[in-house]
């Protein structure tokens, strides 16, 4: 780790909010349907619980290793060689997850704007600035990031006040008509995204003050909670029982409200606000598979591996569905709630368990 780059709390809850807040808005509201209908801004509250969950782990590992990422301190709770086996599990996750975030920018930007457009196209263009911004460092991203996230919360609001314009709020009823049991399966989808506070174990130790990581990081819990129920709900009252089977929920309401109302085009905000969180999303991704390479492999510098990644990536996100639209909605729908909820939470809470018994075990020995 490069210990002259520092981030303050402040830029971290940014970040955290670019890099979970554009994708939860525009894409989940439609899988929290899927099972909980009307009542899918219930789920939120379970669902904010686990990202609650996900940020006293992080934090609370990363005051007891400062100055080191999951990785490293990884290797010193279980041991060297099971700690590697885990950061290179880690380094696969994020791979994975760099691959499915591109693709559905390409997925995204070439239903929207870009039809024709070759996704290699659409994919390298976003990459190559990505890695760019890896390159100038965290420090440089944060920075940036303070005017794009500011810039999201402003197209984002009066979006959210057009489409109230449509809303029926007949169709929020009747509310837990099928008891709570669909609303805490369906909260499996924003909980899997609000875990990603799992983030927090490559930023802490790049922060000026770590003891501020927990305040920020539920700031940044509180708003993108909010935005997202200020999002389903209104979305609800205007598409009712039809917001399960829409792929962009957000993007088909602001078409909609665009066509209706006196503006026109109102997609090209969401486009932006895409695009926005996208670049944010994919530089950090690309960060930390640097990082923990660096880490897992004492490379000295992470910059040194930004190029070759960042060519990985972009072949990975043009490869990694066959069939584009089916095998992405079925990898979000089925694989990636399970998947992320058992990497994001449970391993570094089965880690915090284990360094937590070894301590006790020590006081008690001594």
């Amino acid at each position: 780790m490069e210990s002259a780059e520092k981030i303050t709390g402040t830029q971290i809850c940014l970040l955290i909010f670019s890099f979970v807040a554009p994708t939860v808005i525009l894409v989940i509201p439609g899988l929290m349907s899927t099972i909980s209908k009307q009542d899918a801004w219930i789920t939120i509250l379970p669902a904010f619980l686990i990202g609650a969950l996900t940020i006293m782990v992080m934090t609370t590992l990363s005051k007891r290793y400062p100055g080191q990422s999951i990785i490293q301190y990884s290797c010193q709770i279980i041991g060297k060689w099971p700690g590697k086996c885990l950061g290179c599990y880690y380094i696969y996750s994020w791979i994975n997850f760099d691959f499915v975030i591109l693709n559905q920018h390409v997925q995204f930007i070439n239903t929207v704007l870009l039809m024709r457009t070759p996704s290699i196209v659409i994919s390298l263009t976003l990459a190559i600035l990505c890695g760019i911004a890896v390159y100038m460092g965290i420090e440089a991203i944060a920075r940036v990031n303070e005017s794009l996230s500011l810039l999201i919360l402003v197209l984002l609001i009066p979006l959210l006040i057009l489409m109230l314009t449509e809303a029926d709020p007949e169709r929020l009823r009747p509310i837990l008509s099928k008891g709570i049991v669909p609303v805490l399966q369906g909260s499996i989808f924003p909980a899997a995204y609000l875990s990603q506070f799992f983030i927090l174990g490559w930023l802490i130790p790049f922060m000026n003050q770590p003891n501020k990581a927990t305040k920020a990081s539920f700031i940044s819990l509180f708003t993108i909670s909010g935005l997202l129920a200020i999002t389903i709900i209104p979305l609800i009252m205007v598409f009712g029982p039809l917001t399960k089977k829409l792929t962009f929920p957000v993007l088909s309401v602001i078409q909609y409200v665009g066509l209706k109302g006196s503006f026109e085009r109102l997609e090209a905000l969401a486009v932006a606000i895409w695009v926005m969180g996208c670049f944010i999303k994919i530089s950090l991704t690309f960060f930390i598979i640097c990082l923990s390479l660096g880490h897992l492999f004492n490379i000295k510098r992470y910059k040194d591996l930004v190029i070759p990644i960042t060519i990985l990536s972009v072949l990975g996100s043009i490869s990694i569905f066959v069939n584009y639209s089916t095998d992405l909605s079925s990898y979000l729908n089925y694989t990636y709630p399970s998947y992320a909820l058992l990497t994001h939470l449970v391993l570094p809470l089965g880690l915090l368990l284990i360094d937590s018994t070894k301590r006790r075990w020590k006081k008690s020995v001594h």
